[in-house]
């Protein structure tokens, strides 16, 4: 047995893009209209990309809110060491200040050097900070 024959009156636009669309070869007004029915009476099909679309938008959020909660620990974590280098540390002579440039430039480049290994490697303190507040389930 075959499908069913049925009658339909459209619109003259609706008919008119109906026409248009069926002109490529290998689609029939039947398939059209088919498709269109089950997108109307079956909101999964219908939805399918929106709903997925807005899971990665809320996977971006939370991503967005990890980068966001890792430059405020770096942020805080900076301001709190330039507050207390500024308060412990006592002006230098000014006969000993291109030795102390000179010592400075070294562990400068020495601290660089270091936090580019912690960087490649993956072990550095963000890591840590975050895996500890991991286990201990509570939020920074």
């Amino acid at each position: 047995m075959g499908k069913p024959r049925l009658n339909l009156r459209l619109r003259a636009d609706l008919l008119r893009k109906l026409e248009d669309a069926t002109r490529r070869p290998g689609l029939t007004k039947n398939a059209v209209i088919e498709q269109a029915l089950e997108e109307y009476f079956e909101p999964a099909t219908r939805y399918g990309l929106q709903e997925r679309l807005l899971r990665r938008l809320d996977d971006f959020e939370v991503r967005q809110g990890e980068i966001e909660r890792d430059v405020a620990m770096s942020l805080e974590a900076l301001g709190q060491f330039i507050l207390y280098w500024l308060t412990r540390t006592d002006p230098i002579p000014a006969g000993e200040r291109e030795i102390a440039h000179a010592l400075g430039q070294k562990r400068f480049d020495h601290f660089i050097a270091q936090v580019a290994r912690k960087l490649i490697d993956g072990d550095g303190l963000a890591k840590k900070i975050i895996d500890a507040d991991e286990t201990s389930g509570r939020p920074l």
